[in-house]
């Protein structure tokens, strides 16, 4: 088996919805040349949870996220994302 941490140290993939987070998921696995079944048993998952999950689930729980990263040898990493001075994000908007 190839490992999904060497492959991954080179591929970084930025997602905005859950449609996003699924593909990315599903591309990492594919380049670990795992099948859905194989990632499921190492996240201690059921194989449908990762099609839901590849598939863009919305209703998807952020522990099963973090238990497919944690198998697929990744970390999810929050960054701000480039936005117009119109659009830019403000902290003290929110509190």
């Amino acid at each position: 088996m190839q490992s999904a941490k060497k492959d991954a140290a080179s591929l970084s993939i930025a997602t905005r919805s859950t449609v996003h987070l699924g593909y990315a998921i599903a591309r990492f696995r594919k380049r670990a040349k795992w099948t859905q079944a194989q990632l499921a048993k190492r996240a201690g998952l059921r194989q449908a949870t990762v099609s839901k999950v590849e598939n863009g689930s919305s209703s998807t729980q952020i522990d099963t996220i973090y238990a497919l990263c944690a198998a697929l040898g990744l970390e999810v990493v929050m960054q701000t994302r480039p936005v117009s001075e119109k659009n830019r994000f403000r902290v003290e908007d929110i509190f």
